[in-house]
C-alpha cells in the first residue's frame, strides 16, 4: 500500500532555490490546459498564490473519496491516477488533478500515487477563492475549461 504524507524536504524559508519559488513555474502552468486561456499575468497571480510540494515515489498525494480542497499540477515526474472501476493512467508534467475539489470542496474522484520523485504545484481552495474574488476573469477562463473537459467525457 502506497505511504501518506511522505513529502520530501523543503529548504526552509529563506534557504529556498528558485525551483521552490511557485512563481518561477509560471511558464509550467501557462502551458497546463486549465490556464490556457490566462493572460501572463494572471497565471502569475495564480503561480504566487500556491506553493511547491514534492512527493517521495509510492506516497498516495490524494484518495478517493477523500474530501478535497487542493488542486495539484506535476511540474517534474510523473503520478498514476487511479479510478474506481477505471483503467490506471499514468500523467506526468503539465498534468493536473484536483480541480473538481478545488471548485466544489467535494470528495476526490480519484486516488493519485507519486512514481519516482515528484514535484507539484499545489493551489488550496482557499487561496484560490480569494483570487477569483479579487481577479474574475480568472473564474471565466477556467469555467470554460472545465466545461470543455466535462463535455469530451
Amino acid at each position: 500500500m502506497a505511504s501518506r504524507g511522505s513529502i520530501l524536504a523543503i529548504p526552509a524559508p529563506g534557504q529556498r532555490g528558485a525551483a521552490d519559488d511557485p512563481g518561477s513555474w509560471a511558464n509550467v502552468l501557462q502551458a497546463v490546459p486549465l490556464f490556457a486561456g490566462l493572460s501572463r499575468r494572471h497565471v502569475g497571480k495564480i503561480a504566487r498564490a500556491g506553493r511547491i510540494v514534492r512527493f517521495h515515489h509510492g506516497t498516495e498525494i490524494v484518495r478517493a473519496g477523500e474530501p478535497g480542497d487542493v488542486l495539484y499540477v506535476v511540474l517534474d515526474g510523473e503520478v498514476t491516477v487511479r479510478k474506481p472501476r477505471a483503467r490506471a493512467l499514468t500523467v506526468d508534467t503539465g498534468s493536473f488533478f484536483g480541480e473538481l475539489s478545488l471548485v466544489d470542496g467535494g470528495p476526490r474522484s480519484a486516488t493519485v500515487v507519486a512514481q519516482g520523485e515528484v514535484v507539484c504545484f499545489a493551489l488550496r481552495r482557499t487561496a484560490f477563492t480569494k483570487l477569483l474574488r479579487a481577479e474574475p476573469a480568472i473564474s471565466i477562463a477556467i469555467l470554460t475549461e472545465l466545461a470543455a473537459r466535462l463535455r469530451a467525457r
